[in-house]
């Protein structure tokens, strides 16, 4: 039988959009904590994993296996009923670290049952069929393009002269939004670019509330060129939002996103499929019909993604607040702790994983004790109470299932 309590070693990826070297929070954390993994000054480092998803698997710190292995071997100890009958061993959730230097691809994930059309026709692309809701935690200032704007803002631009070619003969609803949508992502290359410079040239008087599109412009054409598609849907279609360490964001499945900048804890249904159409290159776009068909228009308010921290109830002495999603894969525990405080956390009816984002101090549970630092990760089984104090000023991020 193994052990409730597993500490973790976990890997980053290197997408281009990441931040290099020791510029990247999800770099160091791993550095701090996994002693195979060696941080390179001239290497871009995106996301750090501490799921069980086999493309970046965890791994005991101790023995060296696969955390999924232990999971296999050890179901009813360290799952438990409730969420093996749920989900099975394999973790629900799949939580990571983000350190974003510039815009990630705009992208939606598709809902469950594209995932599994997908999953079925092309399997080393869509590699599960499994749906991708998910929610980005800032751990400081956070960037993001997320969901539609009200239909009345993207109708104020559409009345601009460089973007009067791209407004619907109609009415501009949801179903002239979706094929707008289209338009922008199929115009070629040399109209992409004369649209932007004509956008750029409009004074702030004419686009009001909307005049932060004129300083995101180069900010969006120096990362992906004044040509990529992707520049007009996220500035003319889509909410841009600047969040503050502690606030959260939620993302649906098929909800449209693209995070621009910042470090973040995020989390998601376990599942690693994408439909990207923007700040990529050509090559790397998926079908823009079928991203259209996909679409949902959930989100049309700038303050509808917002995922608000509630008071936990599992939080023995106050210190812990939670964050819900409308979804049943997981839930988030934040625990933060001045310099010698404690905290009690009442046991997880579930498997969980918890990171220490920064601080230090220890976590106590069975009568063991565990070493807290930066970049710390621990699989914690289900039924389990612990109990954290800290040294110093002192965070943890918690994943977990019921």
């Amino acid at each position: 039988m193994s052990e409730s309590i597993i500490q973790l070693k976990c890997d980053c990826n290197q997408y281009p959009w990441g931040k290099k070297g020791k510029e990247s929070l999800a770099a160091r954390l791993a550095a701090n904590t996994n002693p195979d993994f060696k941080l390179e000054d001239d290497k871009y480092y995106s996301e750090m994993w501490f799921g069980t998803y086999p493309d970046l698997p965890s791994y005991s710190m101790k023995t060296g296996e696969n955390l999924q292995d232990i999971l296999n071997a050890n179901k009813e100890s360290l799952i438990g009923k409730t969420v093996l009958d749920k989900y099975g061993a394999d973790l629900p959730f799949l939580p990571k670290i983000l350190s974003i230097a510039k815009a990630l691809p705009l992208q939606i994930h598709p809902d469950i049952e594209l995932s599994k059309k997908l999953h079925k026709e092309n399997p080393d692309q869509f590699t599960d069929p499994n749906h991708k809701p998910e929610i980005a935690l800032a751990l400081g200032k956070f960037e993001a393009f997320v969901g539609f704007k009200p239909l009345s803002d993207i109708g104020q631009l559409l009345e601009l002269e460089p973007l009067k070619k791209f407004k619907p003969s109609g009415k501009l609803d949801d179903d002239a939004l979706r094929q707008l949508c289209v338009d922008l992502l199929k115009a070629d290359e040399d109209t992409v670019a004369s649209t932007l410079k004509g956008l750029q040239s409009q004074s702030k008087d004419k686009l009001g509330k909307q005049a932060y599109i004129l300083d995101l412009i180069p900010r969006v054409e120096k990362q992906y060129g004044i040509e990529d598609n992707g520049n007009l849907v996220a500035l003319v279609c889509m909410n841009f939002l600047v969040l503050n360490a502690g606030e959260s964001i939620y993302i649906p499945a098929d909800g449209i996103h693209a995070y621009l900048s910042g470090d973040i804890v995020e989390c998601m249904a376990r599942s690693n499929n994408v439909l990207n159409t923007g700040f990529c290159p050509r090559a790397d776009r998926d079908s823009v019909d079928l991203f259209a068909k996909a679409l949902t228009f959930k989100q049309h308010d700038p303050q509808e993604p917002i995922l608000k921290k509630e008071k936990s109830e599992k939080s023995g002495n106050g210190k812990t607040t939670e964050f819900k999603p409308p979804m049943s894969e997981f839930n988030m525990l934040v625990t933060e702790l001045k310099g010698g405080e404690k905290e009690t956390v009442k046991p997880v009816n579930g498997p969980s994983t918890l990171i220490v984002t920064n601080g230090s101090g220890t976590l106590a549970s069975q009568g063991q004790e565990y070493p807290l630092k930066e970049g710390s990760i621990y699989f914690i089984g289900q039924g389990v109470k612990v109990e954290i104090s800290a040294k110093d000023e002192m965070a943890t991020y918690r994943a977990y299932a019921e």
